[in-house]
């Protein structure tokens, strides 16, 4: 089942005064809104790993990234501690996030009871690739759609880092279906940014337009904004709370 969160951080200090102003601002501050979906823990509790979610999210800015992966590292013998941490918009990402942070990617896999589960095996071998592949793209940007509770979606914008990568610009797109608690992932390949920002405002504006095929492999994203490209624009009718 889901809990809240346990940071294990008990007789520890941030390790400078800007950490702990970080911490408190990023994680503390919301850690009664974050329910833990996968923890890793090392046996000399000198790592932790956390795929959380932020309930808080879905009443702020629409369209915001609900996910938080935390990367926790404790010195256990001076008692103290670090942490990085990322804003994702769909599981894999966190995951793959931790996992390029020493995690095992087994060790941060959603247990059986928590989340929906992958419709089919297109999803899964998707969802799979972006656990487990080197960081060749990077996030343009992402929006989750949940104030309609019969159609959930999140869609993510991604950049291949390198220009001349065919179908450099991608689209993932996951549809949940809370009826039967499963959910569907699909990928979309562009050549162009204008071509993916057109299906992207297209979409998000009712249009019923489906998503050209990628013909190669996503790699795992990494959770940064591409150099020189602006976000995609927002969406023109798209979800209030």
């Amino acid at each position: 089942m889901p809990s809240s969160p346990d940071f294990r951080l008990d007789g520890f200090d941030a390790v400078n005064d800007r950490v702990a102003e970080q911490f408190w601002q990023h994680i503390d501050i919301e850690a009664a809104d974050l329910t833990v979906l996968a923890e890793h823990h090392t046996d000399d509790q000198r790592h932790s790993y956390y795929v959380m979610h932020n309930d808080s999210v879905t009443w702020g800015i629409p369209g915001e990234p609900q996910l938080v992966a935390l990367y926790l590292q404790r010195d256990v013998k001076a008692r103290t501690f670090r942490f990085q941490h990322v804003e994702l918009a769909l599981v894999p990402m966190a995951q793959s996030w931790l996992i390029a942070r020493g995690c095992p990617k087994d060790a941060i896999a959603l247990p059986p009871d928590i989340g929906t589960d992958a419709a089919d095996e297109v999803t899964k071998a998707l969802e799979d690739r972006l656990t487990s592949d080197g960081d060749h793209f990077a996030i343009v940007t992402s929006y989750t759609s949940d104030d309609d509770p019969d159609r959930v979606q999140i869609a993510v914008l991604l950049a291949a880092i390198d220009e001349s990568a065919s179908l450099r610009f991608r689209v993932l797109l996951q549809e949940v279906d809370m009826e039967h608690w499963t959910h569907t992932l699909r990928e979309g390949g562009f050549s162009t940014y204008e071509q993916a920002t057109t299906w992207w405002q297209a979409h998000w504006s009712g249009d019923d337009v489906p998503l050209p095929s990628a013909q190669t492999a996503t790699r795992r994203s990494a959770p940064s904004m591409m150099p020189g490209l602006p976000a995609a624009p927002a969406p023109r009718t798209g979800p209030t709370r």
